[in-house]
């Protein structure tokens, strides 16, 4: 073998983390999708104004007015404005956040936090807070900035629930505008008592606000929360992801999505919490609310080290890829398909376990048909499994018809995907050896050759250099050349001796 081409094996440019991918862009993605799945802030509306569309809107007079009335000495007259206030804040369509906000309401709304005499005021207040935080960063900051989240930790102490909950609410969307807003919250001592409400007495409505709000404590990556934050947590979700409410188990599935999303002690403190056999179990979900983050956080343990993925094969996880794999909904899939390219990035005896649960199959049919996203995943699949494979293992995939699938995507565009196949075809064809020969006839046979020549004009160097060198190593000997001429000389004789008349041409 030539130097040049020991330079562009792909033993040699696909390393461990290469392999075993985290997420990066794709992060970005997982953000979008939980604020569809539950939303990072969330208003408190009653049902009745939120299906209220016709609810006549204040101008500017009236509620420069109301707020002026609010700053009264009588506490019925103030209570009255307070919750007018909360009112008009918690219409179902566009609240007035901005205009109540430059008429002067929240320092008067976080005043009367502080009235201790009068729970409906303070519940009142919280409540209007408690929307306020819910828009932009810009009006969750304003809350913040007038020195509201001591006053809502200390309700958390409150002897009225209603206050309480509504405190939770409140510091939920201030936690869930980011990581610096997060840990200013934490600051003031939110994680003791907030955790201190997982207990089997606590209303059902009280305890989705409570997981919701320690799922935003567990957001963000830059920076993580804190390791004392997570050790508080812990074990808070493992009597969480054991509820049977699935909105419960939902933002707890997210809340451990997120821990698990770095570095691998990160990884470890989840497992050594004990909450992965029931994290696996929920791979079980015919509710696609739970089954997103379980598949997520799941997908995160095996982008560890090896020992870390074989934790989450001992719990039997692989036993439900052959329904995620072919689940209905397209993000699922790909997410399934992505944990399995973290496993065939592991031990051999790890890829055998794929093998075994009859997931190659599968995995080969999502590089098919999947749409784009799903067929990255599934080519980053059989890629590593070429890295990491034995040749009997290697040898199986080629038999699933991996080769045609893999040349059928050259075409694409994405440089990485490209340079990901021409890696796994030139390990194929490393590894094989004896049946060498028979793998570059399936590459020509499926026009994979054509495209691998049209790859040596590709304007990225490593992708050009790959190409050129498996022309030149597998397409370019004298035995392979004269293996084709014979098949094309064959054909010729052959259709001419069906284009001749009998007896011979008459001249």
């Amino acid at each position: 073998m030539s130097d040049r081409i020991k330079s562009f094996k792909n033993k040699g440019w696909v390393d461990a983390d290469d392999a075993r991918r985290r997420r990066k862009e794709g992060a970005v993605e997982l953000r979008k999708e939980k604020r569809n799945e539950s939303m990072l802030k969330r208003r408190n509306i009653p049902l009745e104004d939120f299906h209220n569309e016709t609810a006549p809107q204040s101008d500017n007079k009236d509620l420069q007015s109301l707020v002026r009335e609010a700053q009264s000495s009588d506490p019925n007259v103030k209570l009255s404005c307070v919750q007018q206030a909360r009112k008009e804040l918690s219409k179902g369509n566009n609240p007035p956040i901005d205009e109540l906000i430059r008429a002067g309401i929240v320092p008067i709304l976080v005043e009367c936090l502080d009235d201790e005499e009068n729970a409906a005021l303070q519940f009142e207040a919280t409540w209007a807070l408690t929307n306020i935080a819910s828009g932009n960063s810009d009006q969750t900051r304003e809350v913040v900035t007038k020195g509201a989240v001591p006053k809502f930790v200390r309700l958390l102490s409150s002897p009225h629930e209603h206050v309480r909950e509504q405190s939770v609410w409140a510091l939920g969307n201030i936690i869930g505008d980011g990581p610096e807003c997060r840990d200013f919250v934490i600051h003031h001592g939110v994680v003791d008592p907030v955790i201190s409400f997982v207990k089997d007495t606590t209303q059902l409505t009280f305890l989705r606000n409570i997981v919701w709000v320690i799922a935003n404590l567990c957001r963000n990556k830059d920076p993580p929360p804190a390791p004392e934050v997570v050790q508080k947590v812990l074990p808070a979700l493992f009597s969480l992801v054991q509820h049977t409410d699935n909105e419960v188990l939902t933002d707890a599935c997210w809340a451990l999505s997120y821990l698990t999303d770095g570095a691998d002690d990160q990884i470890q403190n989840v497992l050594n919490s004990g909450v992965a056999p029931y994290l696996v179990q929920h791979l079980g979900q015919t509710d696609v609310r739970v089954l997103t983050p379980a598949v997520r956080a799941v997908g995160n343990i095996v982008t560890g080290s090896e020992n870390q993925t074989q934790a989450a094969l001992d719990c039997g996880c692989l036993t439900f890829f052959p329904a995620l794999l072919q689940h209905h909904k397209e993000s699922i899939k790909k997410e399934a398909v992505w944990t399995i390219s973290n496993i065939t990035a592991g031990s051999k005896s790890q890829i055998q376990a794929v093998i075994d649960h009859g997931l190659i199959p599968l995995v080969i049919n999502a590089l098919e048909t999947g749409d784009f996203n799903t067929q990255k995943e599934a080519a980053w699949s059989v890629s590593n499994m070429t890295v990491n494979g034995t040749p009997e293992q290697i040898k199986y995939l080629i038999e699933q018809q991996a080769v045609r699938s893999m040349c059928a995507l050259l075409g694409v565009r994405d440089p990485t995907i490209v340079q990901v196949l021409l890696d796994g075809l030139n390990n194929m064809l490393e590894t094989s050896k004896d049946d060498c020969e028979n793998i570059c006839r399936m590459i020509e046979d499926c026009g994979g050759l054509d495209r691998i020549e049209d790859l040596q004009k590709h304007q990225n160097k490593q992708i050009y250099k790959l190409a050129f060198d498996i022309i030149d190593k597998y397409f370019s000997s004298e035995d392979y050349l004269e293996n084709d001429e014979e098949n094309f000389n064959f054909q010729i004789n052959s259709s001419e001796q069906q284009l001749a008349p009998e007896g011979g041409f008459n001249f």
